[in-house]
């Protein structure tokens, strides 16, 4: 936590995970019954947590630049509050909310800097992920400018809190260091197959979590609150509020303590991404930031991963199809969907950690239709 406080100057909140800081957050700030702008690609549980916080989402149009909102298309005076993607560490047009109740989604972008100021400094709060960057199972960290906020913010979570175990802590870091093993030792495909073959990953309908529309309609009546929604919200961190233990703590800022030494390997692995025809119009414009993973847009994503899991190369991180496509009943649709489809069907994130070793499938894919590189 003391690497997130130092880089951002803000008053920090560590918690079990980055989805229970964007509850907190935005039960902080929003009301419930407002309207909040959200980029149509991000992960399933962002969306039900907006939910539970009595929220409406409204699904913002996307860039095919970059992934993000496109603030360009947007209109800001009929919504709230905004909530920020920064997709795979490219950040968000910030600078074009301003005037509005801002929350940053960090989890990708812990790393990511705008004019110079790092992201997590624009909004009145910003969340972190330590599962990302730091590659330490789970956790979160909030970050907010006023002391009086972070005490609020303190009570409201320890309310959440469930009680947690050693036993649950040691089980996560083993699985988090078996993970970075299995990664520096070219065992990505057992170590996949074991996991799949454990249940250690949520049953998905294609790339999301099933929807249970029935289930989702009932839970929205006890909104706002957050443990009606845990079925949906827990996929694939089913202790996401769960009080963390010595062990854990220690293993999370360990973990945490490494990210600034490996900025020279992901700036390296960013630049030789960035020379592939594939790579996202938006990567070219950041080279000097250490992304968390390097979009590609392919024609054939599901075989490019299949090859690249032969490779020793895991991706994950995909999300299709958009929110209003996945959720069209519980969202205010984006005026224009489309780029939103294209991009969640085509993209292809690549961990510029293991640029080298992804290299031999990359060169080999080619463009989907309608790619302007």
């Amino acid at each position: 936590m003391k690497h997130i406080a130092t880089r951002t100057g803000r008053h920090c909140l560590p918690l079990p995970s980055n989805r229970l800081g964007l509850y907190l957050a935005l039960r902080h700030w929003c009301t419930p019954g407002q309207r909040l702008l959200m980029s149509p690609i991000s992960a399933d549980e962002i969306l039900f947590l907006v939910l539970a916080a009595g929220l409406r989402p409204v699904i913002a149009p996307l860039s095919p630049h970059d992934g993000n909102i496109d603030a360009s298309r947007v209109d800001l005076s009929a919504v709230d509050a905004v909530l920020t993607t920064n997709l795979y560490g490219l950040p968000d047009r910030v600078s074009a909310f301003a005037g509005k109740i801002l929350i940053e989604d960090v989890a990708h972008a812990m790393e990511t800097s705008v004019g110079g100021r790092p992201l997590g400094t624009f909004g009145q709060a910003a969340v972190f992920s330590l599962s990302k960057h730091a590659g330490a199972g789970s956790g979160g960290v909030l970050a907010v400018e006023q002391e009086s906020d972070l005490r609020a913010l303190e009570r409201a979570r320890d309310e959440l809190l469930a009680k947690g175990s050693l036993r649950a802590d040691l089980l996560s870091v083993a699985t988090s260091m078996a993970r970075q093993a299995a990664l520096k030792l070219d065992l990505v495909r057992p170590a996949l197959a074991l996991m799949r073959a454990l249940g250690l990953q949520e049953q998905r309908e294609g790339y999301r979590i099933a929807l249970d529309p029935e289930g989702l309609s009932r839970a929205l009546k006890q909104v706002p609150a957050l443990p009606p929604f845990d079925p949906w919200v827990r996929a694939d961190l089913h202790d996401y509020r769960a009080r963390r233990g010595r062990a854990a703590l220690w293993y999370q800022s360990r973990r945490l303590a490494k990210v600034p030494a490996e900025r020279g390997r992901r700036l390296s692995g960013v630049a030789r991404l960035a020379e592939l025809p594939l790579v996202a119009p938006a990567v070219r414009d950041n080279l000097g930031q250490p992304l968390f993973r390097v979009p590609l847009l392919v024609r054939d994503r599901d075989a490019a991963i299949v090859a690249l899991e032969r490779q020793g190369v895991a991706t994950g991180y995909l999300y299709d199809p958009p929110y209003d496509d996945y959720a069209p009943d519980f969202t205010e649709a984006s005026p224009d969907p489309e780029p939103a489809r294209w991009w969640a069907r085509h993209v292809l994130p690549i961990d510029p950690l293991y640029a080298t070793r992804a290299l031999p499938v990359l060169s080999e894919l080619k463009p989907p239709p309608g790619f302007i590189g």
